[in-house]
């Protein structure tokens, strides 16, 4: 008799199971798209400057104009992602990006080029709110660290294979040709969720279980502006090593060029394992902000020594594979310490304001570190990338007790909409 009554909900369980992993391959696949989106264009840069006959700095522009529009257009989103639905905005985000592509490979020009950096732009915002409102809305809660560590690590994997894909689609079918492709490849990707039934979130997905009350009450929460803050200065920490780093040991260490560049790729990769790592760890503790603490903490001594003293090769790559793990090891609690600071019916307008931060990095932190390698001041490079770290570590632990305080916040107004609450 108690297999028979526990077949169907083993059968119901496989069912749910089997739906997760649905869910979470297909918006893992639509943010590989989104990071392999992002290195298109610099990719093509000597393919777009002989074309276009323009420079370095107007190519450079074209990437400023996608990082505004990125930051200006992320917390709307959001917003509509909250109200519209989720998925149809993702559909579009990566039908808006495929048809940039495909448009500039048509009509090559550097307006269509400056055109299509604003409607990229359009559709990198897309993806953050509508990936987490979706992940939040349909992923178990005991494993939501590691679907979101799975999530990272797909955007971190589409940015790495792209340098290699593009080299290889120049040189078979030449830059317009790979334009094209990258644009199909966008599209391809949406209609591969619409046929497979990518699942929905947002006010109307959770109407039947929500307050009307809830899901209007603002997202603008002390929590939300504090975490803000620190996703600006996670990418200001970043931002410095992973795109000043090659440069900066060269000038300021004397290292070859092919070490620094193995230190980079070493930090990069074992960052996307980090990422993997931490959805585990923030599986198994409710400490989030402690945890990105320790991390960067670590983090912070790692990056000062490497500016402080110069590092043998074998030793400057362990430092940096090791400062590379732990960045991403932060991750996925970074992710779930928004997702406890999210007011109920809200993921994609709380999930939407905190990416701006790293907007505000991407367009601050060329003109900081460019600045810095332009006054021949290499070393500082990383010394600047360890004051943001060491902010970042003191911001950490002020972020989770405002995460605390808005998931008890959100608790009480959750009870007190509830019909079956007592008085």
């Amino acid at each position: 008799m108690a297999d028979v009554l526990a077949a169907p909900q083993q059968a119901t369980q496989q069912a749910k199971a089997s739906s997760e992993f649905r869910t979470l391959s297909l918006i893992s696949v639509a943010h590989w798209v989104s990071h392999f989106h992002l290195l298109v264009l610099p990719m093509l840069f000597p393919f777009l400057k002989a074309q276009l006959g323009v420079g370095y700095i107007e190519l450079g522009f074209a990437l400023t104009v996608f990082a505004v529009i990125s930051g200006l257009t992320q917390a709307p989103l959001g917003y509509i992602v909250d109200h519209v639905g989720a998925r149809v905005i993702l559909l579009f985000g990566l039908t808006l990006g495929g048809l940039a592509f495909i448009l500039l490979g048509l009509h090559l020009s550097y307006s269509w080029l400056i055109a299509s950096a604003v409607l990229l732009g359009i559709a990198n915002s897309v993806y953050h709110p509508s990936d987490y409102a979706i992940l939040s809305a349909h992923m178990d809660s005991a494993r939501m660290g590691r679907a979101f560590s799975v999530h990272t690590f797909a955007g971190f994997l589409g940015g790495a294979v792209a340098p290699a894909i593009m080299a290889g689609l120049v040189t078979w079918i030449g830059g317009f040709g790979a334009l094209i492709v990258v644009g199909a490849i966008g599209i391809s990707v949406a209609l591969l969720l619409l046929i497979l039934g990518i699942p929905d979130a947002g006010a109307k997905h959770r109407a039947a279980g929500a307050g009307a009350g809830v899901s209007k009450q603002s997202v603008l929460t002390p929590a939300l502006m504090v975490l803000t803050a620190f996703f600006t200065l996670l990418g200001l920490s970043n931002a410095g090593i992973a795109n000043f780093g090659v440069v900066a040991l060269m000038g300021g260490f004397g290292t070859s060029f092919s070490i620094a560049n193995i230190a980079l790729t070493s930090y990069l990769g074992a960052s996307a394992v980090g990422v993997l790592a931490g959805g585990f760890l923030a599986d198994r503790t409710q400490r989030h902000g402690q945890l990105a603490a320790a991390c960067f903490g670590v983090n912070t001594a790692l990056v000062l020594l490497i500016a402080m003293v110069v590092l043998p090769s074998i030793a400057l790559i362990a430092v940096m594979t090791i400062a590379g793990f732990l960045s991403g090891v932060i991750a996925p609690s970074r992710d779930m310490l928004v997702r406890e600071a999210a007011p109920p019916g809200a993921a994609g307008r709380a999930f939407g304001i905190v990416s701006t931060g790293f907007n505000f990095s991407g367009i601050a932190s060329p003109l900081l570190f460019g600045w810095i390698m332009d006054q021949n001041m290499p070393r500082w490079v990383f010394l600047v990338s360890a004051v943001f770290m060491a902010l970042t570590v003191l911001l950490a632990f002020f972020t989770e007790r405002k995460s605390k305080v808005a998931t008890a916040s959100a608790g009480d107004a959750d009870a007190f909409l509830s019909p079956n609450a007592s008085g």
